[in-house]
């Protein structure tokens, strides 16, 4: 999802936080092309001017720059540099290459597994109890005040469908329990009246026959 919100959630932020979220790193620096260490994967917090590659950090040298890191295609920041600018709490870190890091954006996942009892507020990933989001992304959706009315408004429409659902799985229960009462009872059969109703004949014993 990214960054994102109105403008009044804006100022609870850095200036520099959403611009950084939406920046694509790892990508080859246009303006070093001939350079082995062209990689964009530094962000100066003070210029907010995009990806730069470590020859752009020459005409940074005053600035604050932070290290963009990547773990399986995600884009991930280490603790150790983030926290000095940005409050993390509530979002889960992660211990990559002996390093702990925090990841840039949402990494949804198709379903939880199994025995989970905590995911994103957001995305819906797997978490650790101790932990509401799972990326500085889905920190900055999850705590707009957009996002917590669009969630408390879901959660009562939610509650209102489970109760009429409850109450029309009820009522159908009362009606099916009442087609399946009989009226009247069910007419009692003669089983010996029934047998001879039948006609079956009877043969006689073979002792008699050998006597004629």
């Amino acid at each position: 999802m990214g960054a994102g919100g109105p403008d009044d959630d804006d100022n609870r932020w850095p200036p520099w936080l959403k611009p950084l979220l939406k920046e694509s790193f790892f990508v080859q620096c246009k303006l070093h092309l001939d350079s082995h260490k062209s990689e964009c994967n530094m962000y100066c917090l003070d210029c907010m001017n995009g990806a730069l590659c470590s020859i752009c950090l020459n005409h940074h040298k005053d600035h604050h720059a932070i290290q963009i890191r990547r773990s399986s295609y995600h884009d991930v920041i280490r603790v150790s540099e983030i926290q000095k600018v940005l409050d993390i709490t509530g979002v889960q870190t992660y211990v990559i290459n002996s390093a702990r890091v925090v990841f840039l954006n949402e990494r949804p996942q198709p379903r939880p597994g199994k025995g989970v009892t905590n995911t994103c507020e957001v995305c819906e990933r797997s978490l650790l109890d101790s932990f509401r989001f799972c990326s500085l992304g889905c920190k900055i959706v999850g705590t707009s005040k957009t996002f917590q009315k669009r969630k408390k408004h879901s959660a009562a429409l939610a509650s209102d469908s489970e109760e009429s659902h409850s109450s029309s799985s009820h009522g159908h229960g009362k009606r099916k329990f009442q087609s399946f009462t009989p009226q009247t009872p069910p007419p009692t059969i003669n089983y010996r009246t029934a047998r001879r109703r039948k006609g079956i004949p009877h043969r006689a014993p073979m002792g008699v026959i050998m006597g004629y």
